[in-house]
């Protein structure tokens, strides 16, 4: 599963994870079962990224952003993973929300803070981040 799994989020195709499993000596893996585990995962990324943010306040929120290049539509770009996390009142870390942004300017970064607000993202006081020009101005 760990190996369908990480191909799955590196966008390898189903056809090339099937063979890649092989190589590990799985014979009975087909495009269907990887398609099934696939899609559960999509649903679990999916529930994870929308799930409310309500169970309390989140005092600190630490902000990144990490640029990859992927293949989409035939070529190679740059994306970027933006990533919040948060302190809760017990003390504990918590990764708030994650998204993939075609650019890291100003306005991917309100879409993703506005996302999180909407989720229920409350009690922050201080916000931690780098200072990258796209940055600021959302969090101002």
């Amino acid at each position: 599963m760990s190996v369908v799994a990480t191909s799955h989020l590196l966008g390898v195709s189903t056809r090339r994870v099937e063979k890649r499993v092989e190589r590990l000596g799985v014979r009975q893996l087909s495009k269907s079962p990887v398609s099934e585990m696939a899609a559960r995962l999509d649903a679990q990324i999916e529930a994870f990224r929308n799930r409310p943010l309500d169970s309390g306040h989140y005092t600190f929120v630490w902000t990144d952003a990490l640029t990859m290049k992927v293949r989409e539509a035939g070529r190679t770009v740059n994306v970027h993973a933006v990533i919040a996390v948060g302190v809760n009142a017990d003390g504990q870390h918590e990764v708030l929300g994650l998204d993939v942004a075609s650019d890291e300017d100003g306005a991917g970064w309100l879409a993703f803070l506005r996302s999180l607000t909407a989720r229920g993202l409350t009690g922050v006081r201080l916000v931690i981040s780098d200072a990258h020009a796209g940055r600021l101005p959302p969090l101002i």
